[in-house]
């Protein structure tokens, strides 16, 4: 059963379509991967989702639909009940995902406290426990100000936030872009684990074709504002239809698994 449904989606800023009749839709506990190069339309949409596009850009035609609601035409205050709730969202920009001068801990105890009757006690309860979900076990972490913790701790922070309520849908919008290969492997596979034990769906924006491969179940190639491909992760690797898809590939490196073991430079290969 789909969870999100977008429907002949287009945007415009002022007369330009930035996204033109764009069509997809996620199943629940799906992993989606939207590719494409800077500037096709993939944060937009993204964007669209959960009601947070800048006043300049309008929805101009389309229906987007998540978990049998029309979103197209809800009100901002509408959008609050289920922003963060049930969509929630994993930007590149982590940093941004805090305010600098409020602790952590307060911060996830404030979203908690909007959304849920918990207590004072049961909110620290479950902001800890999510917390160390994501490998941050130290309360130390819990009682920090953002600017205290290293960009890796911070993306794992906004992780946890963006899935302490348990969305249904998690939007994760090029989240590795300013990582290293290692740290955004691990926040990856983070999400993989996370999305496996809370059954949630993930539309993953990013360019990173070796990601998709390892992470998604569905693809969708956007090139100009258009969704121009899409299907299961094997029917587009193994087979890709469109002459944009074919380019994509051939501009990267092949498409291999890491090797299990490295030479050292001291080692004589026998």
């Amino acid at each position: 059963m789909a969870i999100l449904t977008i429907d002949h989606l287009t945007i415009n800023h002022e007369d330009t379509i930035l996204v033109n009749q764009v069509n997809f839709s996620i199943a629940e506990g799906e992993w989606l991967a939207l590719v494409g190069e800077s500037g096709s339309g993939k944060s937009i949409t993204a964007s669209s989702i959960g009601g947070i596009l800048p006043k300049e850009l309008k929805i101009v035609s389309g229906r987007i639909s998540f978990n049998g609601a029309d979103l197209s035409n809800m009100t901002e205050k509408e959008y609050r009940r289920i922003r963060g709730k049930e969509i929630s969202y994993v930007f590149q920009d982590y940093q941004g995902a805090f305010t600098p001068f409020i602790k952590l801990g307060n911060q996830i105890d404030e979203l908690l406290k909007t959304h849920t009757t918990l207590s004072k006690k049961e909110r620290k309860k479950a902001a800890l426990s999510i917390l160390k979900d994501v490998n941050l076990f130290d309360e130390r972490i819990y009682n920090s100000y953002p600017f205290q913790l290293s960009g890796g701790q911070l993306q794992r922070a906004a992780i946890a936030m963006a899935v302490v309520l348990k969305p249904k849908l998690l939007i994760a919008d090029e989240p590795t872009t300013a990582l290293d290969s290692m740290s955004a492997s691990r926040v990856l596979g983070l999400i993989a684990k996370l999305k496996q034990q809370m059954g949630c769906a993930v539309l993953f924006i990013t360019h990173d074709l070796r990601h998709v491969k390892k992470y998604a179940n569905q693809v969708a190639i956007m090139k100009q504002g258009k969704v121009v491909e899409q299907g299961s992760k094997e029917s587009i690797f193994e087979n890709p239809q469109h002459d944009y898809t074919k380019q994509l590939f051939a501009a990267i490196p092949p498409l291999r698994e890491t090797p299990s073991r490295l030479f050292m430079i001291s080692e004589n290969p026998a």
